[in-house]
C-alpha cells in the first residue's frame, strides 16, 4: 500500500456498508450483526465495528461484499494535438492512452485539441462534478498568449464580461468577470494570465476573437487548488493525499456553498435619536382609552326618579 491509499482509507460502519450493498435499511443490517450473521476477516462482527472494504472482507452469511472501485487520482499534462476524451477518437490520441490506468478514468476540467496544460483523471464522480460545475465557482488559471498588445479598454473588457453568441443556440450569453493581467510582452505577441471560474467550450479563443486578440497557445497552470507545476508535457503523475483532501474540501472547498442567485439585501441602518428627540418611545406611554363597554356606560341617560 502506498502513501496515498494508506493516507485515504475510509472505514465505515458495518450496517452502513450493508445497506448500501442493497442488503436492506440500516436498523435491518444492525439486527444482521446482532444475530451474528455478519463477519469481518472472518471474525464475528459486533455491533458499532467499523470496515474499508478495499482492505477487509466483510460477509453476510459467508457471501463476501463486493469491494467498490478504487479511486485514482492522475495529474496529467496535456500537450497539443491529445484529445481530452474518454472516448477513442479515430486516429487521434486521447488523454486516456498517455496514462497506463487500471480502472476507467475520466478526464476532468476538459482542454480543446490545441490547448495545453493540467487536466485531473479520476473516477471520482462527486469531485468530478465539484470541480466542473459553474455554481461552486472554482478557479481555473490560464497563460495565454495572443497576437498584438491588448490595450486598457480590451483588458478591462475582458475582465467586465463579453458577450457571446452560442454557435448551437443562437444564444446571447455574457461571460463571468474573469482576473486577467499582462504576464510578458514581445514584439508582436503578449503572453497573458487569467483566472476563470468557467469553462465554456472555446470560451478563452471566441473572447479573444471578440476583442480583437486572436489567440495562439493556452496553457492551463491550476484547477482548483491543484497546480501543473514543472510537470512534462505528456507526462503524468499521482495525486499526493494533502492534494487529494484539498480539492475534496478539508481546506475548505466542501464549506463553500453553491453560489446564490438570491440579491443581497440591503444592510438595515439604525435609526439614532438625539437627547432633544420627542419620539413617542421617550415619552411616557397615554393613558389608555375606555372600553366600548365602559363609554357605553358614561353615556346612558339617568334614570327617572320614580
Amino acid at each position: 500500500m502506498n502513501q496515498l491509499e494508506s493516507e485515504l482509507i475510509v472505514e465505515e460502519r458495518l450496517q452502513k456498508l450493508l445497506a448500501q450493498a442493497g442488503h436492506g435499511s440500516r436498523r435491518a443490517c444492525e439486527e444482521f450483526i446482532v444475530q451474528g450473521r455478519v463477519r469481518v476477516n472472518g471474525q464475528v462482527a459486533q455491533l458499532g465495528q467499523k470496515a474499508d472494504l478495499t482492505q477487509d472482507t466483510v460477509t453476510l452469511d459467508g457471501v463476501p461484499l463486493a469491494s467498490p472501485e478504487k479511486l485514482t487520482y492522475l495529474a496529467l499534462n496535456k500537450p497539443r494535438g491529445v484529445v481530452s476524451s474518454a472516448e477513442p477518437q479515430g486516429d487521434r490520441q486521447t488523454v486516456l492512452d498517455l496514462v497506463p490506468a487500471k480502472v476507467r478514468l475520466y478526464p476532468v476540467g476538459r482542454l480543446d485539441l490545441d490547448s495545453e496544460g493540467l487536466i485531473l483523471l479520476t473516477n471520482d464522480g462527486a469531485l468530478a462534478n465539484r470541480l466542473t460545475h459553474p455554481r461552486y465557482n472554482v478557479e481555473k488559471e490560464y497563460r495565454v498568449l495572443v497576437k498584438g498588445a491588448p490595450d486598457q479598454e480590451q483588458l478591462a473588457a475582458w475582465r467586465r464580461g463579453v458577450v457571446l453568441v452560442d454557435k448551437e443556440t443562437g444564444e446571447r450569453v455574457r461571460t463571468r468577470p474573469a482576473q486577467v493581467r499582462r504576464e510578458e510582452v514581445r514584439e508582436r505577441v503578449t503572453w497573458l494570465r487569467v483566472v476563470m471560474q468557467e469553462g465554456r467550450k472555446h470560451e478563452i479563443r471566441d473572447i479573444g476573437a471578440t476583442l480583437g486578440l486572436p489567440v495562439e497557445r493556452i496553457i492551463r497552470l491550476r484547477l482548483g487548488s491543484l497546480l501543473l507545476g514543472d510537470l512534462p508535457a505528456g507526462q503524468w503523475r499521482a495525486l499526493t493525499a494533502q492534494e487529494v483532501r484539498d480539492l475534496k474540501g478539508q481546506g475548505g472547498f466542501e464549506k463553500e456553498k453553491p453560489a446564490s442567485r438570491e440579491r443581497p439585501r440591503k444592510p438595515q441602518t439604525p435609526k439614532t435619536q438625539s437627547h432633544n428627540s420627542t419620539s413617542k418611545a421617550q415619552w411616557p406611554n397615554p393613558k389608555p382609552k375606555a372600553s366600548a363597554f365602559q363609554s357605553s356606560k358614561r353615556k346612558q341617560a339617568p334614570r327617572p326618579k320614580v
